[in-house]
């Protein structure tokens, strides 16, 4: 079936119901001529009249009739479709299906998990944690959540919270064992836990008279997951280098303690993605003002 013929069928039902062009076209908001034109074009293509022209009315033929029978349920289904998505395209519903880096779940996720779902019930949340880029069109998701400055460029980026400050930590025992770094240099006398995506380490970055130094440590301990790292510098086994809002509880406690905070750098906020700025499903829309409107309660 060509899509011509559909706008005919949907046209020809239209018209059968009315039992006039000119009422049906108003109903469906086209001009009369356009209505007569594509059901025209649907009894040329089948080769069936069906149905009788006067000046003063419209009915059906013995053939129309019958194809009416055939083809208003399908069009009644069309119509019934579009009034949902119609009733539904301002009620956030559906389910939300988010990329998103390891270092959400307690920065963004845990927090506002239980407080958003109680705001929109019908909203399920398809949550899938993975710190390696993912093409969120293909893969199916909404929206995915990333650093700013790693987006890609053809994505549209709503800013979550501030910007991500990086810490050095240790716990009070370590540093009175191993003594406290005054200066990045120094690092390379300690004990570092470092973060690696893959089986490269990620690089530690500090600010250094105003040019951009990275080190990488020769670290006791390697995770893929900073918020282990942030335990592991906790119980004493060295420095850790990781996002401050991350390690803010244990900060809190006294467990942990921040070094070289002159040299260390802030990152670009938080931002979830998303393809296209048109039609944002209000699913997606609910989420992104949610997050925002509480970003005071956030550790970014």
């Amino acid at each position: 079936m060509r899509l011509d013929q559909l706008s005919g069928i949907v046209a020809f039902v239209k018209v059968a119901e009315a039992k006039s062009f000119t009422r049906a076209a108003a109903q469906l908001g086209v001009a009369p001529a356009s209505l007569s034109e594509a059901v025209k074009g649907l009894e040329e293509r089948l080769g069936v009249r069906l149905l009788n022209r006067t000046t003063r009315s419209v009915g059906l033929t013995e053939a129309g009739a019958q194809y009416l029978d055939h083809v208003r349920p399908a069009a009644e289904n069309i119509r019934a479709a579009g009034a949902a998505l119609r009733e539904a395209r301002d009620r956030p519903a559906g389910t939300l299906r988010l990329s998103l880096p390891w270092i959400a779940a307690p920065l963004l996720i845990e927090p506002l998990m239980r407080p958003f779902m109680d705001a929109y019930p019908e909203v399920r949340l398809s949550l899938i944690f993975d710190d390696s880029f993912v093409d969120i069109a293909a893969e199916g998701f909404d929206a995915g959540l990333r650093i700013g400055e790693l987006l890609d460029k053809d994505m549209i980026g709503a800013r979550l919270g501030g910007p991500l400050q990086m810490v050095v930590v240790g716990s009070p025992d370590y540093l009175a064992r191993n003594g406290t770094p005054k200066r990045p240099a120094d690092l390379a006398a300690h004990r570092c836990i470092a973060f690696a995506l893959t089986r490269a380490i990620s690089p530690w970055e500090f600010i250094v008279e105003g040019r951009e130094v990275a080190f990488t440590p020769d670290a006791c301990l390697v995770a893929n997951t900073l918020p282990l790292c942030i335990t592991a510098a906790a119980q004493g086994l060295g420095l850790a280098f990781a996002v401050e809002g991350l390690a803010a509880p244990l900060l809190a406690s006294g467990a942990l303690v921040k070094v070289l905070e002159p040299f260390c750098p802030a990152y670009e906020p938080l931002h979830l993605y998303y393809p296209s700025r048109r039609l944002v499903p209000p699913k997606l829309r609910a989420f992104i003002d949610f997050v925002r409107a509480n970003a005071h309660k956030l550790r970014i």
